[in-house]
């Protein structure tokens, strides 16, 4: 196994469990990919490097099983997405709590999200599933397709202003122009997810989800070996089989040697999204959020309405830079403690930038969070930036800086990463794929890696071989 993300974790146990010998080699010094924590600012502030709120975990199949050792926060209430005139809108877990701050168009929130979040665990299997044939359909299968094909700048006829807001900052975490076909997809099912599971973060941080994931693998016979970069396959041992947690670009460079030339070329083809740039702080205190809910959430969007959002949205895809950005904002400390000394806190944000950027975009999302919390500033101890190349430089998954593995529109999604109905096995006999960029795609769900694990187990009989080894002599 190259590659220690979730999904790479996820593939090792589920070989290891069926009684192969499995290696997990990492490049980074610490295994665990974009789902790790560090003090990156002061001593004592535990910071998530990349992914923090983590519902998919929660809902996953593989992850539920896997994790049962992992702690989870929730906040009082999931998300909170301040606007101008002082109102907050709020996700609550409850769908009527929800619906009800949306006055006379509140059934039309409860009317889509109702039926979904009643049909939320089916809908989930056939996500997080997507090239299996479920036994049955929930009956709300084809309103969740529908509505998801949707451009999310639409979403204020559907639902209304307020509510479309709330929605469309949600369906900006799929870094797609909120004016393209399918653009609602992520934000309804994200929306669905806090009514059905919540955004809980992990006690300590989100490197206690690979620190599990490393516990069941080592407890299982396998073992990771840290700063062990792969350059090409020629580097690995001898092997039945190979599974690669890396985008198609690293896979179509250290597989150049064995790999068909249309499918290598099919893979270089394949298209990234847009960047983030991110910055973590260390802060004296709670941020003063204007609204009560704000403080009471893990996540806060920051963008108005959804005109706003789509707008910053469309600059980034544009390779321009917003001097407003739509930013995510994360405070983890609101329903962990464990992030920072007594009295302290931690808060880290991100927005969009063109693929690879590499301007500095502190100032403009501290000016956006002061918008909603004056004073935030006041608090700031110290800062950690990271800009597109950084995040790549820190992850080489993140190409360009893209957290996402990949552009997640709907020809990519379809075809990720390339046309296949088992996208996760390449031409090469032993050689499969199980990144981000094989579906269901982007999200610590390790899903990726269980089709392709479970792939291996059925092209290959199960039993680990007996025969020569397959990818010996490459």
């Amino acid at each position: 196994m190259v590659g220690s993300g979730p999904n790479g974790l996820v593939a090792a146990i589920t070989l290891a469990q069926a009684g192969w010998r499995v290696t997990v080699l990492e490049s980074a010094e610490f295994p665990g990919g974009g789902t790790r924590t560090a003090e990156v600012t002061l001593p004592g502030f535990r910071h998530d490097l990349c992914s923090s709120v983590h519902p998919l975990a929660l809902a996953s199949p593989v992850l539920r099983r896997l994790l049962t050792d992992v702690v989870w926060r929730h906040a009082e209430v999931p998300l909170v997405h301040p606007q101008e005139s002082g109102r907050e809108l709020v996700q609550y877990r409850s769908v009527s709590e929800t619906a009800a701050q949306f006055g006379r168009l509140a059934s039309r929130w409860q009317g889509i999200m109702g039926p979904l979040v009643r049909a939320a665990p089916g809908l989930v299997d056939i996500v997080l599933s997507p090239r299996a044939v479920p036994k049955t359909l929930p009956a709300a299968l084809g309103t969740f397709m529908a509505t998801s094909l949707l451009p999310a700048s639409s979403l204020m006829r559907l639902v209304g202003p307020d509510a479309g807001a709330l929605l469309g900052g949600s369906a900006a975490h799929s870094a797609l122009s909120l004016r393209s076909v399918g653009s609602t997809g992520a934000g309804l099912f994200l929306a669905m997810l806090a009514h059905h599971v919540g955004w809980p973060v992990a006690e300590g941080g989100s490197g206690a989800i690979s620190d599990s994931l490393v516990r069941h693998l080592v407890a299982s016979g396998g073992t990771v070996e840290c700063s062990q970069p792969v350059s090409s396959l020629r580097q690995l041992p001898e092997s039945d089989a190979v599974l690669l947690d890396l985008t198609p670009r690293q896979v179509a460079s250290i597989a150049s040697s064995v790999l068909p030339t249309g499918y290598a070329d099919r893979l270089r083809r394949y298209r990234y999204g847009p960047g983030v740039f991110k910055v973590d702080w260390a802060l004296d205190g709670p941020v003063p959020w204007l609204g009560s809910a704000a403080r009471s959430a893990t996540t806060v969007h920051i963008g108005g309405s959804l005109e706003e959002i789509a707008s910053a949205e469309e600059l980034a895809l544009r390779g321009q830079h917003a001097e407003r950005p739509f930013v995510i904002f994360v405070q983890a400390g609101v329903a962990d403690s464990r992030r920072a000394p007594s009295g302290k806190h931690t808060g880290w944000a991100y927005c969009h930038v063109p693929h690879g950027s590499t301007l500095d975009m502190s100032d403009a999302i501290e000016r956006q969070v002061e918008r909603y919390a004056p004073g935030f500033r006041d608090l700031i101890l110290a800062r950690s930036t990271s800009d597109s190349r950084a995040m790549e430089e820190r992850n080489g998954n993140m190409v360009g800086g893209d957290i996402l593995g990949g552009r997640t529109n709907l020809r990519q999604l379809l075809g990720r990463p390339t046309l296949s109905l088992r996208p996760w096995r390449t031409p090469v006999k032993g050689l499969y794929l199980c990144s981000s960029a094989t579906p269901p795609g982007p999200g610590v769900h390790g899903m990726s890696g269980w089709h392709a694990a479970r792939l291996v187990l059925q092209d290959l009989g199960g039993e680990p071989p007996r025969g020569p080894r397959l990818l010996a002599s490459r």
